[in-house]
């Protein structure tokens, strides 16, 4: 999934630096790398490269990060990527 980009300008990903405390597991968890450290806090290095998995929104111990999760099409960017490495068969079923 290396240099998937997103529609420009549409992903529902927030940031509020104010509540940010620097523990960087939004930069951990996130596939994409949309996360940077700046002035020891979080910010956006790459909005648009989010496919709103919400990975990130899940593991901000101080709820700093808000996504849609499941607007996006994590869910289908990730299955097409399974399927073309054949680590999942055709219709989303893994494969043995």
């Amino acid at each position: 999934m290396k240099g998937f980009r997103y529609l420009k300008d549409v992903a529902t990903l927030k940031l509020d630096r104010a509540a940010c405390i620097s523990c960087g597991r939004c930069l951990e968890v996130c596939p994409h790398q949309v996360f940077a450290l700046a002035e020891k806090k979080a910010v956006l290095r790459d909005r648009d490269a989010c496919m709103e998995c919400g990975a990130c929104a899940l593991n901000c111990p101080v709820k700093a990060i808000t996504v849609d999760a499941g607007v996006g099409c994590a869910s289908g960017m990730i299955n097409e990527w399974l399927q073309e490495r054949k680590l999942r068969a055709p219709g989303g079923s893994s494969c043995s």
